[in-house]
């Protein structure tokens, strides 16, 4: 049988008083910068306009623009089951000196973006190369000669 010892307020104490000692003198860790996406060397870039309104029944108009130049304007509002649609357009200066500017829809039928810089891909019908029709003429007479040939497997009865 177990026999209860009585615990002093004493005792108590001390063991309050040693866990506490313990706590403070963990190291206190500082949590550490966050790294930097761009080196060394980027700094931060003041956004210089910031508009946004929040329409009737979801809608909404945003307009931003940075102090490196970058601007975006967008509106939208819920379009096909409850999706939002939005259109706008961003701006932006490319490392080289190229200006970039795309504009855009976004809806049920996805993200369509509008732009000079974009690639396009060649206008169809395009020719299609000779080995290529010819691929396709040899499948053709292989798949009617599989349909000729007698079947080598049994059937169900």
């Amino acid at each position: 049988m177990h026999q209860k010892l009585p615990v002093s307020t004493n005792m108590k104490f001390v063991v309050f008083a040693l866990l506490a000692t313990v706590a403070t003198a963990a190291p206190q860790y500082a949590a550490p910068a966050p790294a930097s996406r761009y080196g060394s060397e980027s700094k931060e870039i003041p956004i210089v306009r910031h508009d946004f309104v929040q329409g009737d029944h979801g809608s909404y108009q945003l307009d931003m623009e940075t102090g490196n130049g970058i601007k975006v304007s967008e509106s939208g509002a819920p379009g096909a089951e409850g999706a939002i649609a939005s259109s706008g357009s961003y701006s932006y200066t490319a490392p080289d000196g190229t200006p970039v500017e795309v504009t855009y829809v976004a809806d049920e039928n996805g993200f369509q973006p509008q732009s000079d810089l974009l690639p396009v891909a060649p206008a169809f019908p395009h020719p299609i190369p000779q080995f290529v029709l010819d691929q396709i003429a040899f499948a053709a007479e292989e798949d009617a000669r599989k349909k000729s040939a007698p079947s080598r497997s049994y059937g169900a009865p």
